[in-house]
């Protein structure tokens, strides 16, 4: 392992996709680490972009090869990781990963990389403007929102295992935020 690397974490819904897109807009060495997953794409996502869509069968056949840094069964048969070639692309690159993953994903990923990573938790401001966040995306049935949202209550109790917590209440705010924080950590030696 070699580099730098910056870990963002929240609850689904929370904002951490939007602040990560931000990001990677603003600072150009900075490169998006492309999971792997084995759930289907949702309507906008794109394979290689967003992730690397694979079945549950090859996800499994390639955690016995090892090919993963770190992987999680998020859900039921529903599993994401990272990559060791993804990692090894953007460093070819000469540029910093930056991991948009779920809370258990940035714990491990911080266990992993240690004081060569920042890890932040983005938070929502509650649970009902959560709940509201993932209503508005549209993406979700109540099965699965309901899931979304209890396990965010269970995620919420990680905050204290990040380097920074932001909480995503107003959003230009969380923006500025993340940038200095961003800012400060490529500024370290």
């Amino acid at each position: 392992m070699q580099g730098k690397v910056i870990i963002f974490s929240a609850p689904s819904g929370a904002g951490k996709t939007t602040v990560v897109k931000h990001l990677l807009e603003t600072f150009p060495n900075l490169e998006f680490s492309i999971s792997a997953c084995s759930r289907q794409p949702r309507p906008n996502e794109k394979n290689g972009k967003d992730y690397y869509f694979i079945s549950s069968e090859e996800f499994k056949n390639r955690i016995s090869n090892h090919d993963f840094v770190e992987w999680e069964e998020v859900y039921t048969n529903c599993y994401y990781g990272t990559l060791h070639s993804e990692l090894e692309r953007i460093w070819k690159n000469n540029h910093m990963v930056v991991f948009d993953v779920d809370v258990k994903g940035g714990m491990n990923l911080k266990k992993i990389f240690g004081k060569n990573a920042l890890s932040v938790f983005i938070s929502p401001p509650d649970l009902e403007v959560l709940e509201q966040r993932l209503r508005d995306r549209s993406t979700e049935s109540e099965e699965s929102l309901k899931k979304r949202v209890e396990k965010a209550i269970w995620e919420m109790q990680f905050t204290t295992y990040f380097d920074k917590l932001v909480v995503n209440n107003e959003l230009n705010k969380t923006l500025q935020e993340t940038e200095q924080i961003v800012k400060d950590w490529l500024s370290k030696p």
